[in-house]
């Protein structure tokens, strides 16, 4: 019987050298490729960025009509804050709504003031602080009422009380800095250091106005009622819409034109060394004395905004000039008062604030009070003071501005010669315009400080022909 063999299958072993060949094969092929890898990927770093679209800009500058200012108030108040409302509100140029818990007596409100709409119902919504006022939810919900309505070409929303009496075109200037289209928080803090400590270093209080980008607005008014529920152990409006923009990581952006105005009494102090930013707003004007001798309220800022009209970008912005001859240092407050003072005063001492105002806090001493800028007493003796000639009149045509200040007697002072003569002064300047670009540098005023100098020393050539 012939034999048969199977067909099994045959294993082939590796022997320990070929082993070794194959692994270093493969560890060179690894090799090759990883240098490969990073071969591309540095000749892709070394290629020149891809070219990004420009960053879109508006088609036009931002203007009086880009800006809806949303004014908190109340059926009691809006008749008696008619003549701050009508300083800076022009039916023509400015869009402004006011927001009242009811309308007042008497119906719609004259032409010449901002329209108004009765607020939205805010009972549901929990106010536990302490002897505080429910109306702080109606006003913080302004914001969302304000974006809610929809009005076309808005680029900022404004907030402000109805005695709040805002510079509309040195708003815009500043506004101008800021991409409409981004996330912007805009105001500033209270003067007074025990006001910030109470509510918050870093909120826009709400008399002294703030500005929202309209981006950001819209955000924020889609989540604002389920947020205000959070805060309903806060006092006022703003310190809830500060809360609420921090949810959203948006911090403030401090601008020093915004003014609180924690402060009663005397503005003479504040007005005469305003810092080199532009006037944007004042705020609490009924707490404050008139800001011209031999005039009401109402009269005072009428005239101050006399010279608004005609130079809103050089309104309250101190130039200082030395007099050598006569030895005499000239500070211009444009548009309000000119101090004269005997002697050289070092510039440091003419930037800090004198101590004419009191306290907003009833009952606490001048001297206690702690403030968020530099300070200089405010000297007791009526002899010791500047002589200050305040605003009389300004005129205005194609060759420049020429405004009249006419001076303060005060008392029986011994005076030189020359103050002892010297009735009014007359300053020549021309009409300020904010380059947007300087605004935004770090030396954003000091341009225009020197340009007001130099126009400004036609007073030195006054005081001597006396």
């Amino acid at each position: 019987m012939p034999s048969s063999s199977s067909s099994c299958p045959v294993f082939k072993t590796l022997s320990p050298s070929r082993l070794k060949n194959l692994l270093l094969a493969l560890a060179l092929f690894c090799i090759f490729y990883l240098l490969l890898s990073n071969y591309r990927r540095a000749a892709f770093l070394l290629q020149d960025p891809p070219v990004l679209p420009p960053q879109a800009t508006p088609a036009t500058p931002t203007s009086r009509r880009h800006l809806l200012f949303a004014v908190a108030s109340s059926s009691l108040s809006f008749p008696r804050r008619r003549t701050y409302l009508r300083l800076w509100y022009s039916p023509n140029s400015t869009r402004a709504i006011a927001f009242l818990d009811r309308l007042p007596d008497g119906g719609e409100p004259a032409p010449d003031l901002p329209p108004t709409v009765v607020s939205e119902d805010t009972s549901r919504f929990p106010y536990t602080f302490p002897g505080g006022l429910r109306s702080a939810i109606r006003v913080a919900r302004v914001v969302k009422e304000a974006v809610d309505r929809g009005e076309p070409g808005v680029r900022w929303y404004v907030f402000g009380d109805d005695d709040t009496v805002f510079f509309v075109d040195n708003l815009v200037s500043v506004l101008s800095k800021y991409d409409h289209t981004k996330w912007y928080y805009i105001g500033s803090n209270s003067e007074s250091y025990e006001q910030n400590i109470k509510h918050s270093f870093d909120m826009a209080f709400g008399g002294g106005g703030f500005a929202i980008s309209r981006s950001l607005a819209v955000a924020l008014a889609r989540v604002l009622d389920s947020c205000l529920v959070r805060y309903s152990h806060l006092y006022g409006s703003d310190a809830r819409i500060f809360s609420c923009l921090a949810e959203l990581g948006v911090g403030l952006t401090h601008e020093p034109g915004f003014h609180q105005v924690d402060m009663r009494g005397n503005l003479f102090g504040l007005l005469t060394a305003h810092p080199l930013s532009p006037l944007v707003s004042l705020h609490h004007l009924d707490a404050v004395d008139p800001i011209f001798p031999d005039m009401n309220r109402t009269q005072g800022w009428e005239l101050l905004f006399e010279a608004v009209s005609v130079d809103p970008a050089r309104v309250l912005q101190q130039s200082v000039c030395y007099d050598r001859t006569n030895l005499l240092t000239i500070s211009v407050s444009w548009g309000y008062a000119v101090r004269v003072f005997e002697g050289n005063e070092l510039l440091p001492d003419l930037l800090a604030l004198q101590r004419t105002f009191t306290p907003w806090r009833r009952g606490i001493s001048a001297g206690s009070s702690h403030y968020m800028f530099n300070m200089r007493e405010f000297p007791k003796d009526p002899c010791k003071r500047p002589v200050t000639f305040f605003l009389h009149s300004i005129l205005s045509d194609e060759n420049g501005v020429q405004s009249n200040y006419e001076g303060q007697i005060v008392g029986h002072c011994i005076r030189g010669n020359t103050l002892k003569n010297l009735k009014k002064i007359t300053v020549f300047s021309r009409k300020l315009e904010h380059d947007i670009e300087q605004l935004a540098s770090a030396g954003a005023m000091k341009s225009s400080s020197l340009e007001a100098e130099a126009a400004l020393m036609t007073i030195l050539e006054l005081l001597k022909s006396k």
